[in-house]
């Protein structure tokens, strides 16, 4: 049978089948030889003679793997960004859209505490939200706290997808994720009655049904600290700046200091956000600093 692990705990996988059935599993041995853990999110292989006695066979490829939460297969990540407190920041943002485009999930910025902004300040991000939808990322900046018709756009955007949410401390996940789905707590309850739970186990990490997907119950993504590419590779991940670089003179420009650049060009005509190509030339320097570790793991 082929299935998704929806549940890890206690060493057990919990698997539903396209049919909406599920099926408490254990991974074989083999994966443990192997030093290969399967993670929520997995498409695997299985076979169960009953709905609690299974075993993983194998698991199918995963398009991306994410540390925190611990999730395979994520399609794309809500960006819980807030206006003040603490202050909005487009570096910051842009890290973590660099580290979602460079694990090919597809990145949703959410504004929250807009209500806190006064109206220059709102004003002021209104523009740099339009900034940042010119570049293709649907962004949701509403002037009312969790906005009823904001709140529906943004669950329809779950509809057969997995969805992580990500962002800083008190920049409100956990409270935006309650306002789109205020039954949550009483899902998982059920959840456990259906799998026969006991007090004594600890649910690690899990998916949760949310407009017709499925997210991750446990926000978090913390892999935007570094910059695991190379900084010639950096640009790529920064989608106006890659649609223009066909363009540039020189085949693999970095945009800084080449000649005939059309990046600087765009720049310089204020057709891409001047925030962005600080965030870039930042990154892009922070790389190259980066200093190689060869001996990391000798003593």
């Amino acid at each position: 049978m082929r299935g998704q692990i929806q549940q890890l705990l206690a060493g057990f996988y919990d698997v539903q089948t396209a049919d909406g059935r599920i099926y408490r599993t254990r991974a074989r041995g083999n994966f443990r030889k192997r030093k290969i853990s399967p993670m929520v999110g997995d498409y695997v292989d299985f076979k169960s003679e009953d709905n609690s006695d299974g075993y993983i066979l194998s698991i199918e490829d995963r398009k991306n793997a994410l540390v925190r939460p611990p999730v395979s297969n994520v399609d794309q990540a809500v960006v819980v960004t807030a206006a003040v407190e603490p202050n909005f920041s487009t570096n910051l943002l842009d890290r973590q859209l660099v580290a979602l485009e460079s694990q090919l999930i597809t990145p949703i910025i959410y504004v929250t505490k807009t209500d806190l902004l006064s109206v220059s300040q709102l004003d002021h991000l209104t523009v740099v939200a339009s900034g940042y939808r010119q570049i293709g990322y649907q962004t949701f900046l509403a002037t009312t706290a969790f906005e009823p018709s904001v709140l529906e756009q943004l669950l329809a955007l779950f509809k057969d997808r997995l969805t992580v949410f990500m962002g800083q401390t008190g920049a409100g996940k956990s409270t935006l994720l309650n306002h789109l789905a205020p039954d949550l707590n009483l899902a998982t309850g059920e959840i456990s009655q259906v799998l026969n739970r006991g007090k004594h186990t600890t649910r690690k990490v899990g998916l949760l049904a949310v407009g017709d997907g499925l997210v991750a119950d446990t926000p978090g993504f913390s892999s935007y600290e570094d910059f695991p590419m190379a900084a010639r590779e950096l640009g790529q991940y920064f989608p106006e700046m890659a649609s223009l670089a066909p363009q540039c003179r020189f085949r693999g420009c970095q945009h800084i200091n080449e000649p005939g650049c059309a990046v600087k060009a765009a720049l310089a005509e204020q057709k891409i956000m001047a925030s962005r190509y600080q965030s870039y030339l930042q990154f892009h320097q922070l790389i190259v600093d980066q200093k190689p570790q060869y001996d990391k793991d000798k003593k």
